[in-house]
């Protein structure tokens, strides 16, 4: 194999014409779906920011327990999706099946999981983010938003957790447009709903939050039969979904072995993505004010990460699809250049981040204060985005070689391990500006880095997990 074969600078920061097609194709719907999902967000932000600055934290405080869920959904089905783009690259089509079926057991038990968790526990969980010096009718009044949006939210839990299930597998196998699709319609449903049923537009009732919540929910089914209806319409040119119902089988080698690599990184985005809500916690000391901030900045700012967060899971198929194939060389080469261009990328979008962040905060409807706070917020993380870039192209590339115990310490367990007790004690027991607080918490991603370059640099991530066919049954049905 090629492991020990030197790569020149050259070939490891620059690719051919041949590699940008090839990386274009897949990651450009993955951006544009991503950017749209977002867009969605930023719109459920600035029409609920028109009735208030509470209701905002109401559905920002909701927002991010939500978002522990589906982190869990993308991380228990991304195990199956690191086997699934391999059996692709190889192709075993049976063995794509195999996966996707893994995927709807696992997202359906973690899905009702979180149903039972957040309509049992949900005010508890809403009430940890509302400081403790909050008025008292300020705070009732969050909670009362936020109690309301999450209520009408879970049933939407159930079309999201499918619809990863299938734009995941379309995406292992380099079918990137259906799920694309998908989003854009599910955008303009959830543009035009949220209008109505917020403000009560053309007889529609003004429901405030709770139109945007059920603006939401019915975009989510929307997007789900988008789906649906493409994957399995179009069998010659998705052979995997053929069948993939017929049996819900799936070989107990297989399971244990998807399990033994999933569960690292279902600990890993659960840890994580708790960790990015303590995180909120942390700042949220500082008063209901800085989450409105923050809920600003992170919806404006996701808008533009998107192009690194996309190069990530471009990274997982390309790389993943090379390894699948036996082609070691091409894995290492292909996983560098992946890399530059993240990093390259950062540079241009954490640059534009920039400039627009004087101008973006001005469209919502909250106190002056708030705006400046956000624009602040939003130049940190333009400042660190190349750092964020560089790390997580490193985390998916050893995650496409199946290394997950590995992305577990570096991800989730570094989150709550350094990020988080840095960010607690600046933000509790120190009188320092939360910008600076939150600009040093980001910057820790630098150690990541160093991290990640030295473990990219020892290629103990090339490995094939899956055992090549001897025949090709990409168009078996």
């Amino acid at each position: 194999m090629g492991k020990t074969e030197k790569l020149t600078l050259r070939e490891c920061i620059f690719g051919d014409k041949n590699f940008y097609r090839h990386v274009l194709a897949v990651v450009l719907p993955i951006i544009v779906q991503n950017t749209l999902t977002n867009v969605v967000s930023l719109l459920d932000n600035v029409m609920v920011g028109q009735v208030g600055t509470l209701p905002m934290s109401g559905v920002a405080i909701v927002g991010q327990l939500i978002f522990v869920y589906n982190l869990a959904i993308w991380g228990s089905t991304s195990g199956a999706g690191l086997f699934g783009a391999q059996y692709f690259g190889s192709g075993d089509m049976e063995g794509v099946r195999h996966t996707f079926r893994f995927k709807l057991l696992v997202a359906s038990i973690i899905t009702v999981g979180g149903m039972l968790l957040f309509g049992f526990a949900g005010k508890s969980l809403i009430g940890a983010y509302i400081a403790a010096d909050t008025a008292p009718a300020d705070a009732a009044a969050t909670l009362g938003y936020a109690w309301q949006y999450l209520c009408i939210m879970l049933v939407g839990l159930v079309p999201f957790a499918l619809t990863q299930c299938y734009a995941g597998t379309l995406r292992e196998s380099g079918q990137t447009v259906l799920p694309m699709k998908a989003s854009m319609i599910a955008m303009v449903v959830n543009f035009v709903f949220n209008a109505l049923l917020i403000f009560g537009l053309l007889g529609f009732p003004r429901m405030g939050v709770a139109g945007a919540a059920v603006a939401t929910v019915l975009s989510r089914f929307v997007e789900l039969a988008v789906v649906v209806m493409g994957a399995h319409r179009s069998m010659e040119r998705y052979p995997f979904f053929a069948g993939v119902y017929a049996s819900m089988h799936i070989p107990a080698e297989l399971a244990k072995n998807i399990l033994l690599r999933s569960m690292p990184l279902l600990l890993n985005e659960l840890m994580w993505g708790m960790g990015q809500a303590i995180l909120l916690q942390c700042y949220s000391v500082r008063g209901i004010q800085v989450v409105a901030a923050l809920n600003i900045c992170n919806t404006i700012s996701q808008i533009f990460n998107e192009v690194f967060l996309s190069l990530g899971n471009a990274t997982a198929i390309v790389v993943g699809q090379e390894l699948g194939a036996d082609r070691m060389q091409g894995a290492r080469r292909t996983a560098w250049r992946m890399l530059s261009l993240s990093v390259m990328s950062c540079v241009v979008m954490g640059s534009l981040l920039s400039l627009c962040a004087p101008l973006i905060p001005q469209i919502y409807n909250t106190e002056e204060s708030i705006r400046l706070l956000s624009t602040e917020l939003i130049r940190a993380v333009a400042l660190c985005m190349p750092l964020f870039g560089f790390a997580n192209c490193a985390y998916f590339t050893l995650r496409s070689g199946g290394k997950t115990f590995i992305t577990f310490l570096f991800d989730s367990c570094f989150t709550c391990g350094v990020t988080v007790p840095v960010a607690y004690v600046l933000a509790h027991f120190t009188a320092m500006p939360i910008v600076t607080v939150f600009l040093l918490a980001n910057a820790l991603d630098l150690i990541k880095c160093v991290i990640g370059f030295v473990l990219l640099k020892k290629c103990i991530w090339v490995n094939m997990l899956v055992k090549a066919t001897p025949h090709n049954s990409r168009l078996t049905a």
